[in-house]
């Protein structure tokens, strides 16, 4: 289930790094604390940058909309229920240098999934971690066979963890494979930017950085694996905000409806 949480920005212009998703995955395992969920649960959830109007200077990004965004995604209904009512019992939250009170809920609707799916990042993929592989700052190259089996090891280990798939069921998902969109990576070479850079990995109780990726790509991959990685993300460290994708070629405003007792309503979406 993927919501998009709206908030009011009480201090127009405030700054926020341009890497971010640190901060709010230490206030989403405070949410956690006032919820039935464990902060150290394994609750497969994951979460976007803030979206907004911004202004970029040396010092970060400026956020110069009234209204901001935040995408929020998880497994399970009830993970989701409870960190929004956790958070609306909030009056407002400080991140960073913005002032926030969350204000309304919009649930993304979802496309049927099939076996071929084209996604953007919206956060940088992490293939890379301990468990699977020595060195989480290694280059990868996205075409070569590494990259694709490194992300198929980490999800079909993340959704047997889940214990949300039976044994049958798993069995079925050995068809992975991801075919980066070439045109763009040429594009970006071509134009000397980068599509993949080291990221910290603040909260592991040391000093952590890894690689993180970001371009369009295609996945092949049983339709359950598909839904599995847009409700919980792709890659690594996805509680920490790592990995979460949309859909190619798709307004994520044209799929949203008001979500539960916290829906859009029309004073809100002014």
């Amino acid at each position: 289930m993927r919501v998009r949480i709206i908030f009011d920005l009480r201090n127009r212009g405030a700054v926020l790094p341009f890497y971010h998703q640190h901060l709010f995955s230490g206030f989403i395992k405070d949410l956690l604390t006032d919820t039935s969920f464990g902060v150290d649960d394994n609750l497969f959830y994951n979460f976007s940058g803030l979206k907004g109007q911004t202004r970029v200077s040396r010092k970060g990004l400026h956020y110069c909309s009234r209204k901001v965004t935040l995408v929020l995604s998880a497994l399970r209904t009830e993970v989701i229920d409870e960190l929004l009512d956790s958070l609306f019992s909030r009056e407002h939250i400080q991140i960073g240098e913005l002032d926030l009170a969350p204000e309304a809920v919009e649930q993304e609707l979802m496309p049927e999934q099939r076996e071929m799916t084209k996604y953007i990042c919206i956060s940088p993929l992490v293939v890379s971690s301990p468990r699977f592989h020595r060195d989480t700052k290694e280059f990868i190259v996205p075409s070569m066979d590494k990259f694709s089996d490194l992300l198929y090891d980490s999800t079909l280990t993340r959704m047997e963890e889940s214990g949300h798939y039976t044994d049958a069921e798993m069995a079925e998902f050995y068809k992975f494979q991801l075919v980066p969109d070439r045109r763009y990576l040429e594009k970006i070479q071509q134009e000397e930017k980068k599509f993949a850079r080291i990221y910290p990995l603040e909260g592991q109780g040391s000093e952590v950085e890894v690689r993180g990726y970001t371009f369009p790509f295609v996945l092949y991959a049983h339709p359950q694996v598909q839904n599995f990685i847009c409700n919980c993300g792709l890659g690594e460290y996805t509680d920490y905000g790592f990995g979460m994708l949309d859909f190619a070629h798709s307004d994520p405003t044209q799929r949203t409806q008001p979500y539960g007792k916290y829906g859009v309503t029309e004073e809100n979406k002014k």
